[in-house]
């Protein structure tokens, strides 16, 4: 506790002085706030610390004068703290500007990272349409890179148990299906487009979690589902280059996503895994779900004939390609998982819709997706409707 005394205008006769007890002078009332102006003394005072004065300043008195001024200001602060408040405060809005700069980096940096990953993996997907084996790739680069960064303690390997991979299981089958359903969806429409429907993923939240957990939300969340599934239905009629798989995809793709979710809130609560780390784990056990259903889908027959293919209408640059699309998948979703442990998930459900108006207009500039008036309105409804999902919910 710090606090600064400004003690004015209190005045009093020589015989009011002297009648009374020689050491019963009213004494001030030291306060937390930073200026107090006392007229009317209180002789009670208590404070569980004590307190030091560090400086005293424009003390006058003369009994000579009928009216008298007592004038004290004085710097006090707890004895166990020695710094007077104004430093404490100062310290305390530069620590929130640097919270705020740094959640600002973060933002930044994910959405960029994703923007990338989006391009790059679109040209991939272009050139060599193999799109299990794209999305095999990602994860085998990221679990790669942590498990380097483990051995060489660039990041502390995370302690972990059978009941966390047991719990992780239906987290890692969920987040599987997802991704390699968004890869096909982008294998086969626009990267815009892909996400336009993938804005919708609220609705399908409050759908499973409410006929399947038997969940309740506010009116105003269900009246923002309105926009939401109005703006992608919009958006998918007036779609150029409409098909129907790269759309299912999307909408599986939402739907996976949502299970998990509900899998890790659910089975997750309690393990000291999280962040970077909890995200390694889930791209691992990904990765090991995901080999051998790719192999089947499309094989290595596939891949061989595909990647000479690729080589050999786009060159060396095509591997640069792939390895830049499986490096940003991974530093994207770590991003944004680092995101989630310093925010609260309102403003991440923000940043996340930022971030696909982001990916949506860079994809449509770099990419010259051609997009008519009327879907560019479905988009723009779609992604309102998630913004107002977001507030809804909080």
């Amino acid at each position: 506790m710090i606090s600064s005394i400004k003690h004015t205008s209190s005045s009093f006769t020589s015989a009011d002085f002297f009648s009374r007890k020689r050491f019963s002078s009213t004494k001030p009332i030291f306060s937390p706030l930073p200026i107090i102006k006392n007229s009317t003394l209180n002789d009670s005072f208590s404070s569980k610390k004590p307190l030091h004065v560090s400086t005293t300043q424009s003390f006058t008195f003369s009994p000579k004068q009928e009216q008298q001024q007592l004038q004290t200001q004085c710097n006090a602060y707890e004895a166990d703290r020695s710094r007077p408040l104004d430093i404490v405060l100062d310290e305390q809005a530069r620590l929130e500007a640097a919270q705020r700069i740094k959640i600002g980096i973060y933002f930044a940096t994910w959405w960029a990272l994703n923007v990338v990953f989006n391009i790059y993996n679109k040209k991939v997907l272009n050139a060599f349409p193999y799109p299990w084996l794209t999305s095999t790739l990602s994860l085998a680069c990221g679990s790669l890179m942590m498990l380097v960064s483990w051995a060489t303690r660039i990041a502390d390997a995370p302690k972990t148990d059978l009941d966390f991979w047991k719990t992780l299981f239906p987290v890692a089958v969920a987040h599987t299906i997802g991704h390699v359903a968004a890869t096909v969806s982008m294998s086969k429409v626009a990267v815009s487009f892909t996400h336009i429907i993938k804005s919708g993923e609220p609705a399908f939240s409050v759908l499973v979690s409410s006929f399947l957990l038997g969940e309740t939300f506010p009116v105003p969340v269900y009246f923002s589902l309105l926009p939401i599934i109005g703006g992608c239905a919009l958006a998918a009629v007036t779609e150029l280059n409409f098909n129907m798989i790269g759309f299912m995809g999307a909408m599986i793709s939402n739907l996976a996503f949502v299970f998990r979710n509900i899998f890790s809130k659910k089975g997750m609560k309690g393990k000291s895994v999280s962040g970077i780390n909890y995200y390694a784990c889930l791209s691992m056990m990904s990765l090991f779900i995901l080999t051998p259903f790719a192999i089947v889908v499309e094989g290595p027959q596939m891949w061989s004939i595909g990647w000479k293919t690729a080589l050999a209408q786009i060159g060396p640059n095509f591997i640069w390609w792939v390895a830049v699309q499986s490096v940003f998948y991974h530093l994207y979703n770590q991003v944004s998982y680092m995101s989630l442990d310093q925010i609260s998930p309102l403003t991440f459900s923000i940043g996340n819709t930022m971030k696909r108006i982001f990916v949506i207009v860079s994809s449509i500039i770099i990419f010259r997706t051609p997009i008519q008036p009327i879907n560019a309105i479905g988009a723009a409804i779609a992604i309102l409707g998630t913004f107002l999902y977001s507030q809804a919910k909080a």
